[in-house]
């Protein structure tokens, strides 16, 4: 395999990546990151997630060869990344399956989406001229509820000290969350500050609107559905709903005691112990079930036959 830094256009803002060539590939996928200020990689500043990175690799040992960018404001890529909504993320990663399909011809076209990265993926997945898609830690309900269940799951796990606090306080953490997210949605400003920190308000508002369930059943490629089942940034029982949802062949698995970085979390910890959990690579039986996926799916010409 080999890899190149590449660039393509998204509505005149300049959009940086990696195409990783493999050798004799039978396919060529686009990588859609997840949520946060992370590059191509799904690295971000003190924390380098390598999500997207590790699958990369997976895949071109797969023969598949692959697209990942930059987000806007972030890494090599132009634009704000504060003032990015959805509908411009969903607009880069259309460019970047276009320039895909203009370098990678004749090819299938796969898409694979992370956390984030699955909205925009199975939209996609819903248009001519892609084969199929895997959603990594993907949702199937709106973004309102999704942000709840993160709450109501995080409040059970926090440290020791935290919980007395909120004990002695008699702070209700999910209509804190509630009040807080009725703030930013009365708000038309793209920025704000809350609790001193300048967030993207104009994205938060888009994902809290938005459900995926009408792209989902939009799909009739295959489609591979993966969430951990110690994930508390998405349902893992979603992973049934989407095959309930979608139109075309479904495969979906809950691993056990694996969490929304795709690496083990037996205890549940979370997101209090990413920057341990780091530490380990992405879960091996994770990345195998994407590649046995794709050989099932798009073997090279002669494999498997008599």
């Amino acid at each position: 395999m080999r890899s190149a830094e590449v660039s393509f256009d998204s509505d005149g803002c300049a959009m940086a990546g990696t195409f990783t060539e493999a050798t004799a590939p039978v396919a060529a996928a686009l990588l859609v990151t997840g949520s946060g200020r992370i590059n191509r990689d799904s690295d971000m500043r003190g924390l380098r997630l390598g999500v997207t990175r590790a699958v990369a690799e997976a895949l071109a040992d797969a023969q598949v060869s692959t697209l990942r960018y930059d987000k806007r404001g972030v890494g090599a890529s132009g634009g704000d990344y504060l003032r990015t909504g959805m509908d411009q993320r969903f607009a880069d990663a259309r460019a970047g399956l276009g320039w895909l399909a203009d370098h990678a011809p004749g090819l299938p076209l796969l898409l694979v989406g992370h956390s984030e990265g699955t909205l925009y993926a199975a939209r996609l997945a819903g248009e001519d001229g892609v084969a199929g898609v895997v959603l990594l830690s993907g949702p199937a309900r709106p973004g309102s509820a999704v942000l709840t269940w993160q709450t109501e799951q995080l409040a059970t796990r926090l440290p020791w000290a935290a919980k007395v606090f909120i004990r002695v306080t008699r702070t209700d953490v999910v209509r804190t969350q509630r009040r807080r997210m009725g703030r930013i949605r009365a708000s038309r400003a793209d920025v704000m500050r809350v609790q001193g920190v300048r967030i993207n308000a104009r994205w938060i508002r888009d994902f809290a609107a938005y459900d995926p369930a009408p792209a989902l059943a939009r799909i009739t490629v295959p489609v591979l559905a993966i969430t951990g089942g110690q994930d508390l940034q998405v349902p893992p029982e979603d992973v049934e709903a989407v095959g309930r949802l979608v139109g075309g062949p479904f495969e979906g698995h809950v691993p056990e005691g694996i969490s929304h970085l795709l690496r083990p979390d037996p205890q549940g910890t979370g997101p209090r112990g990413y920057r341990r959990a780091v530490r380990q690579p992405v879960g091996p039986e994770v990345l195998g079930l994407v590649t046995d996926w794709v050989a099932e799916h798009w073997q090279a010409p002669g494999v498997g036959t008599p």
